[in-house]
């Protein structure tokens, strides 16, 4: 069994499959989905998907390339949102200083807004982070000092640095398609030394798709093939990796209930 623990299923690239996207995720052992959020105004059209597939959970979030539209959004905006049964974390949310569609100071002041959200209600965070290794660590300790949270690294490709600092906090770490890029090896270092009870798969569909689907519209059923390059970086059977990390996946976000894995 598998978890794909970050896609975007409502995105519009899979309108015209959808059903068949989930029937190939379900022929390739994928059991669960985490359907990340990127604009707390979309949340909605997640929770139909989420309310009519009991195995497609949900985050209600605003990505740091949206934060200008959010300005003024506080904690309890999100906080709001949250008591669904089918939202499950807070996120995607962080720092993107790569593409910096929103000005630095607005990304941050989001940021901790979702962080605020996710100590008060204990949901964890998801969390996106691009070329802002320094700010992501001052933001996450500064915050973490002031009352503990939970989380996740998702689609890590970060320094061996901030991978040290969210293990020492207590987040875990997620693997997406990028670890089978050819020019990935460092990446795969820092993953080969990431304990196995804080490591997680995705894919960030449509994104990503790794290797051997690159340059394919990405889609749930190819997390096998990230997890399948996890368990070499580990050392690890593939059934091992694949069974290690949907139990992480399930002690992270703890609302998300397990009977989903056998309703699918």
């Amino acid at each position: 069994m598998l978890v794909d623990s970050h896609c975007h299923l409502d995105f519009n690239d899979f309108d015209d499959d959808f059903e068949e996207v989930l029937k190939r995720a379900k022929e390739n052992g994928v059991t669960a989905m985490l359907n990340a959020g990127n604009n707390i105004d979309e949340l909605d059209r997640q929770l139909e998907i989420s309310e009519k597939y009991p195995f497609i959970y949900t985050a209600v979030g605003v990505h740091p390339h949206n934060a200008s539209e959010y300005e003024n959004i506080r904690a309890e905006d999100f906080i709001a949102k949250t008591g669904h049964k089918k939202v499950v974390a807070i996120g995607e949310c962080g720092l993107d200083y790569y593409y910096n569609y929103s000005p630095k100071e607005t990304q941050i002041k989001v940021f901790v807004e979702q962080i605020k959200a996710a100590q008060e209600t204990g949901l964890p965070l998801i969390i996106h982070t691009r070329d802002a290794d320094e700010d992501t660590i001052a933001v996450l300790g500064e915050e973490f000092k002031k009352k503990e949270f939970t989380g996740e690294i998702h689609c890590f490709s970060s320094s061996q640095k901030l991978a040290d600092f969210a293990l020492s906090i207590g987040f875990y770490i997620s693997a997406s398609g990028i670890i089978t890029f050819n020019k990935s090896n460092e990446l795969r270092e820092i993953f080969a030394n990431i304990p196995l009870d804080r490591l997680l798969v995705e894919t960030d569909a449509p994104f990503l798709a790794p290797i051997p689907m690159r340059g394919c519209r990405n889609e749930s059923s190819f997390v096998k093939y990230t997890a399948e390059k996890l368990a070499q970086i580990k050392n690890v059977s593939f059934d091992e990796l694949a069974s290690v990390t949907s139990d992480n996946f399930y002690k992270l976000f703890r609302k998300a209930s397990d009977k989903g894995r056998y309703k699918f």
